[in-house]
């Protein structure tokens, strides 16, 4: 059995949502030199989609330099940030745990799938005390380029090259927390656990399709269970 599981980053694993709006704020301001009045929506969404809709939200008239320079002085802002990270941020309950148990099944490998650009990414898990189970640099991130359905198609084929096996649509698992990600492991063929630790309900994920809907992940067996049922085909 070879099993790859994917997670998203924030409010699945972590809540930095404070630190995330002062970067935000900053990066606003080193690329359009005016300050930030209002910040698009972020559940499920790319860095980019949040770019482009807040510059939209604010007024700007964007070109084509707008993204990369603005994702050049998010990363800034957050690298910045790095005691903000582990003072005001926080691991969700049981998200460490899960994490740990997850490592000991054999042919597993863990991974993430998040609309932040890699560097933000990185320093979230990092600073946080999660990167120790987590193959980052096989990792999905936002380029610009992808969308999250198509960067997991990526991650599964990375990862498999990198160790020289397969990991098939049914033996990738996407652990998410809104409707968008469940959409986006749809497209990419793949089943998703949802969690309701962001912005949606229980409900609402499973009207979104979510294979297996969960409140936290605080029920460590109840993840594994899950996980393990939906990669055995």
């Amino acid at each position: 059995m070879n099993r790859l599981v994917l997670w998203n980053i924030d409010h699945t694993l972590v809540d930095v949502g404070r630190v995330a709006r002062e970067c935000y704020a900053e990066a606003f301001q080193r690329t359009t030199g005016r300050p930030l009045v209002r910040l698009a929506p972020t559940p499920g969404r790319t860095e980019s989609e949040i770019i482009f809709e807040t510059l939209a939200f604010n007024d700007i008239v964007t070109t084509d330099d707008h993204l990369p320079a603005f994702m050049d002085a998010l990363a800034a802002a957050f690298a910045a940030r790095r005691a903000g990270l582990r003072g005001h941020g926080r691991v969700l309950a049981g998200a460490a745990e899960a994490l740990a148990a997850l490592s000991g099944l054999p042919g597993t490998v863990q991974s993430v799938l998040t609309g932040s650009i890699e560097p933000v990414a990185r320093l979230k898990v990092t600073e946080l005390g999660l990167a120790r189970h987590l193959d980052l640099d096989a990792g999905g991130y936002e380029t610009g380029v992808y969308s999250k359905a198509a960067t997991l198609e990526l991650v599964r084929r990375r990862a498999g090259e990198a160790r020289g096996v397969t990991f098939g649509e049914a033996s990738t698992v996407y652990v998410a927390d809104s409707p968008r990600d469940v959409q986006a492991a749809h497209i990419a063929g793949s089943p998703i656990i949802a969690v309701a630790t962001g912005s949606a309900t229980e409900a609402e994920l499973r009207s979104a399709g979510a294979e297996v809907v969960l409140p936290t992940l605080s029920d460590t067996d109840a993840v594994v269970s899950a996980v393990t049922r939906l990669t055995q085909a």
